[in-house]
């Protein structure tokens, strides 16, 4: 039997910075693309490298980029809550948390600076907003 599960229930937090860190979930999240990251890999081939094969090392992990999508809702909490990150010098913490499975909640936090926020506006759809935060650092995995 398979262990996939639906992503209803997944949220998307900005944490307040405080010592005891809370997180406020946005609301009417859409969709999230939790951070990518890659690895560069650096070629450290030489005229002896063995059987002629190209050699490599792994260079500094990028910890990528999360992207969201939202019900952009002019005014509320979420739009005011990211327009506060747009210009900020430090970084702010977020946090994924993934819906109820089998091992129970599993949240990814991470620090981050707000890259992107793009409002859309079309005159036969609901209006939604991309959200796109650059990740800094590692990310920590919790399972609750």
């Amino acid at each position: 039997m398979s262990a996939a599960a639906m992503g209803a229930g997944a949220a998307f937090g900005i944490g307040d910075g405080a010592t005891a860190e809370t997180f406020t979930d946005l609301a009417e999240v859409i969709s999230i693309s939790p951070p990518s990251q890659s690895t560069d890999i650096i070629d450290v081939t030489h005229l002896k490298s063995t059987n002629r094969r190209r050699e490599f090392l792994a260079g500094f992990i990028d910890p990528g980029d999360v992207s969201l999508e939202l019900n952009h809702v002019p005014g509320s909490a979420a739009d005011v809550a990211i327009q506060a990150l747009e210009g900020l010098a430090t970084t702010t913490n977020f946090r994924v948390t993934f819906p109820d499975g089998t091992s129970g909640s599993v949240t990814w936090i991470f620090a981050g600076l707000l890259q992107g926020y793009e409002p859309n506006i079309t005159p036969d759809d609901k209006m939604t907003a991309n959200v796109t935060i650059k990740v800094t650092g590692a990310t920590t995995v919790s399972t609750l």
